[in-house]
Parts: C-alpha cells; sequence; structure tokens
C-alpha cells in the first residue's frame, strides 16, 4: 500500500485507544506509556499508571491479538517502600522499557524520588517475579534503553538527561558501572524535533544497522507538542547517525492524542518488528494506551531521505550541526 502523502508513516490502529482508565479492574488518576514484548503467541504490555495517591507503579497487560489487553490487578513493580533505597522511589517507578538478552528480560524503568529522577534496571525469566539490580544512571537522568546485545564486547545505554536535550549513548561491561558518554540524537532548528529529543522504544536491530524510534518536542505558542520520529545508527558503532527522519512518523491528531492530562503528546516505550512491519505501543496525551503500525521500509524510506537532505547541506544530524 503506498502511503498517502501529508498523513503519518504510521497508521492507528481502528480499535485505539486500546487501554484507557475505564479499561483498568481498579480505580487510578491516569494511565501512561507501555513497554512491549512478545512470549510465545502473547503480547505483554507494562503499563504505567499513577495510582489515587500520586505514585507510579507498572502494571502487566496481556493479550493474545495484540489488540484487547486484561490488566492484572497487582502491580509487577510498585516503588520500594522501606529500607535506604526508599527515598530513591517514594514517587514511584514508570516507564518500563523491555528487551530480551540472553534468555532473559531485562527492564529499564525510571525511579522517581525525592531527589530526582534515576534510571533502574531489573530483570525477570517469567514477568511473574522480578529482581532489582542496579541504579544505573546519576540522579535526573530519564528515557533509559537498552541494546538487545552486546557491541564491541559491552552493553549499550542510551538515555536523555533531564536537564539536558539531546540522546546520549554510555557502554558498560556489567551493566552496572556505565561510562564512555557520548551524544547520538540532538535537536535540530527549525525541525518537528528543534527543542528537545529522548529515547522512545528500546532500539531494534535491521539489517541496516539499529532502528530508533525516537520523540521529538517542539515549543509552540499553545504549549509542547511532542512527537515520534525515526532514526538508524550504526550497527557496530550506535554513536553514529545513518539516517534520519526530517518528518515526524506520528503526530498527535485523533481527539484522544490531543485532549487529555497532557495534550498534544504521542510517546512511546514499545515497539516490535512483525512480519516486515513496525508495531508502536504507544500513549496519547498520557491518559490511554494505542497502537500503530508502518512497514519498515516505509521508515527506512523517510530516514534515508531526510539523511541524503541534510548531507547536502549541513551534515547528517541536520541544519546547523556538525559532521
Amino acid at each position: 500500500m503506498r502511503r498517502e502523502v501529508g498523513r503519518d508513516v504510521i497508521r492507528r490502529c481502528r480499535a485505539n485507544p486500546l487501554i484507557a482508565l475505564g479499561s483498568l479492574p481498579f480505580r487510578a488518576s491516569d494511565i501512561w506509556n507501555a513497554g512491549v514484548v512478545k512470549l510465545a503467541d502473547e503480547y505483554l504490555l507494562l503499563l504505567t499508571v499513577e495510582t489515587l495517591v500520586g505514585k507510579y507503579k507498572i502494571y502487566r497487560a496481556h493479550s493474545r491479538d495484540g489488540l484487547s489487553f486484561a490488566i492484572e490487578r497487582e502491580p509487577f513493580l510498585g516503588p520500594i517502600e522501606h529500607g535506604p533505597a526508599a527515598q530513591y522511589e517514594n514517587g514511584g517507578v514508570r516507564d518500563a522499557r523491555v528487551i530480551p538478552i540472553d534468555g532473559e528480560f531485562y527492564i529499564t524503568y525510571i525511579a522517581d524520588g525525592r531527589h530526582g529522577l534515576r534510571l533502574g534496571l531489573a530483570k525477570t525469566s517469567d514477568f511473574r517475579s522480578v529482581e532489582r539490580l542496579a541504579y544505573i544512571s546519576q540522579v535526573d537522568v530519564k528515557a533509559g534503553a537498552l541494546f538487545t546485545r552486546k557491541i564491541n564486547g559491552q552493553h549499550a545505554l542510551l538515555k536523555r538527561p533531564d536537564a539536558g536535550e539531546s540522546i546520549w549513548l554510555s557502554t558498560s561491561d556489567d551493566l552496572e558501572f556505565w561510562s564512555d558518554d557520548s551524544v547520538v540524537l540532538t535537536p535540530r532548528g527549525g525541525y518537528w524535533d528543534a527543542h528537545r529529543v529522548g529515547t522512545a522504544a528500546p532500539p531494534i536491530e535491521i539489517e541496516q544497522g539499529w532502528l530508533l524510534i525516537y520523540y521529538g518536542e517542539k515549543f509552540t505558542s499553545a504549549g509542547p507538542l511532542v512527537r515520534l520520529g525515526a532514526a538508524v545508527l550504526d550497527r557496530d558503532d550506535p554513536a553514529k547517525v545513518t539516517g534520519r527522519s526530517n518528518i515526524p512518523i506520528l503526530s498527535p491528531r485523533e481527539k484522544y492524542e490531543r485532549v487529555g492530562d497532557v495534550p498534544n503528546v504521542v510517546f512511546s516505550c514499545g515497539a516490535m518488528l512483525e512480519d516486515d512491519q513496525v508495531v508502536v505501543y504507544y500513549g496519547a496525551s498520557d491518559s490511554c494506551i494505542c497502537r500503530g503500525s508502518a512497514p519498515l521500509s516505509d521508515i527506512l524510506a523517510v530516514c534515508r531521505e531526510g539523511h541524503r537532505l541534510n548531507h547536502s547541506s549541513t551534515g547528517p544530524n541536520g541544519p546547523g550541526e556538525e559532521d
């Protein structure tokens, strides 16, 4: 099917929104972004839910068809409430991003505490029990996502310092101690991602390297506008960007994306590749969970086009940036 010019590259599911507050088996204040993984023939989402007392917890949701989800009543991962670590999670845990590594599933999440935001890391083999491993960032870091395998013998992590505007890359030998920070992706003045960028879904390995779905924020007179874009990172050097979309691949257009607790936002923590289709689960206006998809070839086409145009002007990352 030929992509319609002027519409989003990602096509919305007709059943959107898939999960809203009324879908939960309990009362809550809000529902946010979801990480996703496929277990055999079942889809599993890790939802962020804001409780009635204002704390964030992560809940499981299951589906056979990827559309109709059953949400579990008990949280899968909640904040630590006792001991020294409680001060780092007294506001809750949220924004789970999950990937498989060597037969287990590793989950990065934001630990929201009185001292600021940090990235936490946990793992599970069955999504029934979960083991916390470490805090893997300093304070005021968010949007953390692991790569699904080691690169040049080291684990790799994408992240965004909360006080910054760009996506950074860190490496580690043991998933606990991280170093060698380098900038990967920066905002581009005049573009849809002019003021802030951050990791959305964890990188997906493809023939061309690593497909990164990221979010871009642009400040407008009506407030921030948050959209999704795509980039391709080099297979062996993921700090190197080999393609980047000059247009967003998904923008807030529908009412459920434009009206909500945080309006004009589409934001993802989970995507997967199925039969050459990129399937994205995304939060809309911080109020519901939706799904969209696009042929991988369509996303790669806009990344190649953007890369070609930027190379012909000022550089691979956009106007006004260095090669």
